[in-house]
C-alpha cells in the first residue's frame, strides 16, 4: 500500500481479524472478482422544490456515474425495513447483510467504543452522545453548529470527567470526543451490573429492540428523562445515571469558559451532551468473509463505520481526510487490488441532507462524482463491478432519516445493462434489479456475477 493509505489492525482485535480472513490464495474461485461497494450516506431524497420538483440526485450533473449506470443494472433498497428510519449504523449492518431480524441489537454505543478502542467490558454502559446547544431548556441545534474544534472538545471531556461527581462513589464515566459534535460515553459501577434497557435523553431518536430509529415527528425538542424499560434494578439504576450525569453536565457547561468563549464568537454553545443507543455488552457475530466466501477490506472513516468493520472482521483502511473525495478514489482503486470486495462509506450528502440544504447536497453528489468516481475509474486497472447505493435517505424537506427506499446500482464486467439512464430515485423504482432488502445486497450482486459468469 502506498503511504497514502493508513493501515488499520486494532491490537485487541488482530487475532480475530488474523482467524476470520482468508486470504485471496484460498480461494482460487475468486481470483478475478472485484467488486467495488460504495454507499453514499443518506444519499436518497424527495422531490424538492429548491431543485424544481426534483431530487439532489436528479438534478446533479453526474457524468461518471450515468456512465455506470448507462451500462449497469438499477433496483431500489429498503435498508432496513418498511416503516424504519435507521441510523447509520444499522442501516450498514443490514447493507453488509446482517439483519438482526429476530435478535436484540447491540446498540450504536457499542459499536462506536469498539470504533474507538476504548476500553469496555460486560456490563459497562456505552452510549453514543452529541454535543448540542441548549436555550433555556429548549435544544435549538442538535450539533452545537457542526463547527466544533477537536481541542475544544478534549477540553470539555477531560472537564466533565474530572468534575461530575455521582452521589455513588462506585460510578465513573468516560467521555471521548470522536469528530466535531460526535462523543462516545462510557458509564462504570464498580459493584454492578448496569442495563442498557433505558430510554434516550436525545428526542430525535428512539428505539426499537435496540435499534436506533430517528423521529421525524418530534413535537417538544427538550432533554428527555431517561426512563427504565423493564424496571429491573439494573434498568432503573442506569437510567438513574445517565440522568444524573445529564443534570450535572448541564450545570457544569453552562458558565464553561469554552462556551463563554463560543458565545461571544457568536458560534452556539456546546452546553449538552444528548444520549441514545446503550448498549452493555460486545456480541459475536459471524465474520464476513467466512459469511460470503470471498475477501473483504474496506475504507471507512467515522467510528461507527471502523466499529463495524471490527466486528465483522473486515480488513480495514483509513483515509487522511474524510472529504478528500480524489484521493479516496485512487486509494480504493489500490486496495481493489488484493480483495475481491472492498467496502466504502462517503460522508457528505447526509449532512447536507439534515441541514435541508437541498442545492449544497447536489453540489455534494457532483464532487463525489468528479472526484471520486472519476479517479476511480481513471486509476481501476483489473475487470470490476461497482455497487453504488446508500445506508438511508435523508431527504431535504424532512431533515431527517427516513424509510424511503434507495436507489441500487450494479454496474461493470459482466454485467448486462438493463436500459437505465442514470443513478436516481426513478430509475430505481423501475430498474430491472427491483426492490430488495439492504440484508440481500451483497449475496443478490454476488449471484449475479457468477449468473453472468456462467452464460459466458
Amino acid at each position: 500500500m502506498t503511504n497514502l493509505i493508513k493501515y488499520v489492525i486494532p491490537t485487541v482485535l488482530t487475532l480475530q481479524i488474523n482467524h476470520s480472513f482468508l486470504s485471496l490464495s484460498a480461494l482460487p474461485d475468486n481470483q478475478d472478482l472485484r467488486i467495488l461497494y460504495v454507499l453514499l450516506d443518506g444519499i436518497g431524497d424527495l422531490p424538492n422544490p429548491n431543485l424544481n420538483g426534483q431530487t439532489p440526485l436528479e438534478a446533479a450533473k453526474t457524468p461518471n456515474i450515468d456512465t455506470l449506470a448507462k451500462n449497469g443494472k438499477m433496483g431500489q433498497v429498503i435498508s432496513v425495513g418498511e416503516g424504519i428510519s435507521p441510523q447509520s449504523d444499522i442501516a450498514v449492518f443490514n447493507m453488509l447483510g446482517y439483519d438482526f431480524q429476530g435478535k436484540e441489537y447491540v446498540g450504536r454505543g457499542i459499536v462506536e467504543i469498539i470504533g474507538c478502542g476504548v476500553e469496555f467490558r460486560d456490563g459497562d454502559l456505552a452510549l453514543r452522545g452529541n454535543f448540542a446547544t441548549l436555550d433555556r431548556n429548549k435544544i435549538i441545534d442538535r450539533r452545537a453548529g457542526r463547527d466544533i474544534v477537536k481541542q475544544e472538545a478534549i477540553h470539555i471531556c477531560a472537564f466533565l470527567e474530572d468534575n461530575v461527581k455521582f452521589d455513588d462513589p462506585d460510578v465513573s464515566v468516560k467521555i471521548t470526543p470522536t469528530i466535531s459534535h460526535r462523543v462516545i460515553i462510557k458509564f462504570r459501577h464498580n459493584k454492578k451490573y448496569l442495563s442498557d434497557k433505558i430510554t434516550n435523553t436525545d428526542p430525535a431518536y428512539g428505539k426499537l429492540n435496540g435499534i436506533g430509529i430517528a423521529k421525524t415527528d418530534v413535537e417538544s425538542m427538550v432533554v428527555q428523562e431517561s426512563k427504565s424499560e423493564d424496571n429491573s434494578e439494573s434498568s432503573i439504576l442506569s437510567a438513574k445515571i445517565v440522568n444524573e450525569f445529564t443534570r450535572k453536565s448541564i450545570s457544569l457547561l453552562k458558565e464553561h469558559p469554552i462556551n463563554l468563549k463560543r458565545i461571544s464568537n457568536n458560534k452556539k454553545p456546546m452546553n449538552v451532551i444528548l444520549l441514545r443507543d446503550a448498549g452493555n455488552s460486545i456480541p459475536s457475530l459471524q465474520p464476513i468473509n467466512e459469511k460470503y466466501g470471498i475477501s473483504t477490506s474496506c475504507l471507512v472513516d467515522m467510528p461507527v463505520e471502523i466499529g463495524i468493520a471490527k466486528m465483522l472482521g473486515m480488513a480495514l483502511f483509513c483515509s487522511e481526510k474524510i472529504d478528500d473525495y480524489t484521493q479516496k478514489g485512487k486509494e480504493v482503486a489500490e486496495i481493489l487490488n488484493s480483495y475481491n470486495l472492498v467496502y466504502v462509506h462517503i460522508k457528505g450528502p447526509d449532512e447536507y441532507g439534515h441541514d435541508g440544504d437541498a442545492l449544497g447536497k447536489k453540489s455534494n453528489i457532483e464532487l463525489i462524482d468528479e472526484n471520486f468516481f472519476g479517479m476511480f475509474l481513471k486509476s481501476a486497472n483489473k475487470p470490476y463491478v461497482v455497487v453504488i447505493s446508500g445506508d438511508h435517505s435523508t431527504p431535504c424537506i424532512k431533515k431527517s432519516h427516513t424509510d424511503d427506499p434507495i436507489p441500487l446500482l450494479v454496474s461493470g464486467n459482466g454485467i448486462k445493462s438493463d436500459g437505465s439512464q442514470g443513478f436516481t430515485e426513478s430509475w430505481g423504482r423501475t430498474g430491472s434489479i427491483g426492490t430488495l432488502k439492504g440484508s440481500e445486497v451483497i449475496s443478490n450482486v454476488l449471484k449475479m456475477i457468477r449468473t453472468q459468469k456462467e452464460k459466458g
